[in-house]
């Protein structure tokens, strides 16, 4: 069925029905565009959303950022950031691929619709010309035709009359025989515009029209299907992105999975474990009969109360629970305690000879730079790399003073553990930088460094012959790679003979069966010393 047929005579009705259809599609453009600005600005909520709760550069370094429930908590952000890229997504695909298409498609169905319509009235028009032509044709030959009449039945009287004529007989039946003629051509002019306006009347109402509608019937049809793949890909745009978003979403679960409460105190416990030991009973003070302090003097350097425990600020109480005033950072960290004091000199240490390192590395690159240009001055001045030269010398000159003087300071922390595992560096006079070898012994032509003593103090203790007596066993509750020189690894579960205490430093010496030693985490461990 077609509207050319069946609607042949409804004009008003087809052209109020297209007029609507594209106002359906500009209401649907607008609504997908009002999508994209709350998908937009959904993204836009979510990325300041991460990027408030994101740790700053500054902040990266905190201790707590080495827990999983942080780390979790950062993946977290990451995911729902990546999460809000994907509603951009979804916008950006709706934006082109729904509003801006369906936008030009709009503009042509409009131009199109216009042009049948503009036809339409051009039918119209013409055919109510014709009939206009025919109205008048008619009007002529009925008026003509009453006068014909007329004139015939003067004629008629004037020929009865006695009193008239011959000649005023004669005139009034030329007279009507000429209106009769006149009228006759009025009435052929008439049938040949009935006939001109038939015609155009059938082609109008049985060709014309039809065809308009038809076309107009095609557009609207066209209109529908556009509008259903516009329909269609409202969902499919973020049916497209899903997958991802179901990865952004898994990978925050997989955040809350991956957090591990136990490994978070062990975590905590290394980073504040502060070396002490807990205070002694205070002793009692017999003021009736004197006070004896040569027992104290005596003691075997083992704190019996809060002031042993002090040591220099001897001054102040311990108390477990009362507000500390944060101390004043000194560049030896004297101001944190022994445990805490150690790994930050460690990690300054470390941070020195990777500084020191870079440098070392680009002096050697400026050396051999230097030698290229001398040997080809084509290809540069020689003299133009004194600078950078001299600067480099510079740094390594005043990086080998802070690395002697933070080795000193390792060497006054007493600590075992990543301070006994590090390799100190020596340099010769060209620049260049030598390792310690294997054995404990250096190169002709580097500098001994006093702090060395300490490393060969480790390593003397590991190459005694005689095995040192067992002082108690230790069951490990977690495993430990034992990766770093002078640790060893162990196995949850396992049972190691314990060679020497912990000293304060949170390591203690263990020894397997087959003889093997090292040094392991205390916390990752229970006692059970022989008294």
């Amino acid at each position: 069925m077609d509207w050319g047929t069946e609607l042949w005579d409804q004009y008003d009705i087809i052209e109020k029905h297209t007029q609507s259809g594209l106002e359906l599609v500009e209401k649907y453009v607008k609504f997908v565009k009002e999508r994209t600005e709350i998908e937009q600005n959904y993204a836009k909520q979510l990325r300041n959303l991460s990027k408030k709760y994101n740790l700053k550069r500054s902040s990266k370094d905190e201790p707590e950022c080495r827990l999983s429930s942080y780390q979790s908590f950062l993946e977290i952000l990451n995911e729902m950031n990546d999460y809000a890229g994907q509603r951009e997504l979804i916008a950006e695909n709706m934006m082109m691929n729904i509003c801006i298409d369906l936008t030009k498609y709009l503009q042509e169905l409009k131009q199109e619709r216009k042009t049948y319509l503009m036809e339409a009235k051009k039918a119209q028009q013409s055919l109510e010309s014709t009939y206009k032509q025919l109205d008048g044709s008619k009007k002529r030959f009925e008026r003509e035709w009453r006068e014909a009449e007329r004139a015939a039945q003067y004629a008629e009287k004037t020929d009865q009359d006695i009193n008239a004529t011959k000649a005023d007989v004669e005139k009034a039946k030329q007279q009507a025989h000429l209106r009769a003629h006149v009228a006759e051509e009025c009435k052929n002019d008439y049938a040949a515009q009935l006939q001109k306006y038939n015609k155009e009347q059938s082609q109008f109402y049985f060709n014309d029209m039809p065809l308009i509608f038809n076309n107009l019937q095609d557009l609207d049809e066209r209109r529908v299907r556009k509008m259903a793949q516009g329909y269609i890909l409202f969902s499919d745009t973020e049916k497209h992105v899903m997958p991802i978003i179901g990865k952004c979403l898994e990978g925050i679960t997989k955040a809350g999975t991956n957090i591990n409460e136990k490994n978070d105190s062990m975590v905590v416990i290394e980073q504040n474990k502060s070396g002490f030991e807990r205070p002694g009973d205070v002793e009692f003070e017999d003021y009736s009969q004197g006070i004896n302090r040569a027992s104290s003097d005596s003691s075997l350097g083992t704190p019996k109360g809060p002031l042993d425990l002090l040591g220099k600020n001897k001054s102040k109480n311990f108390w477990l629970f009362s507000k500390r005033s944060k101390p004043t950072v000194t560049e030896d960290f004297s101001h944190l305690p022994p445990e805490q004091r150690r790994k930050r000199l460690q990690q300054k240490l470390e941070e020195i000879c990777k500084e020191l390192q870079k440098e070392v590395d680009q002096s050697e690159a400026l050396g051999k730079m230097k030698d290229v240009y001398e040997k080809n001055p084509q290809m540069g001045d020689p003299a133009s790399l004194a600078s950078q030269i001299s600067q480099t010398s510079q740094n390594i000159e005043r990086l080998r003073g802070e690395l002697n003087k933070y080795e000193t300071w390792v060497a006054e922390a007493g600590g075992r553990g990543e301070t006994l595992r590090y390799k100190p560096h020596t340099f010769n006079n060209n620049g260049a930088h030598d390792l310690q070898s294997p054995d404990g012994a250096q190169s002709d032509e580097s500098t001994p460094d006093p702090s060395q003593a300490i490393y060969a103090e480790f390593d003397d203790d590991f190459e005694d012959d005689e095995l040192t007596a067992a002082i108690g066993n230790c069951t490990a509750m977690y495993n430990f790679p034992g990766a770093s020189e002078g640790t060893i690894s162990m196995s949850e579960g396992e049972v190691l003979a314990v060679v020497e205490e912990d000293k304060g430093d949170g390591w203690t010496r263990v020894r397997r069966n087959n003889g093997d030693e090292g040094y392991i985490p205390t916390s990752y461990v229970t006692l059970s010393l022989s008294k």
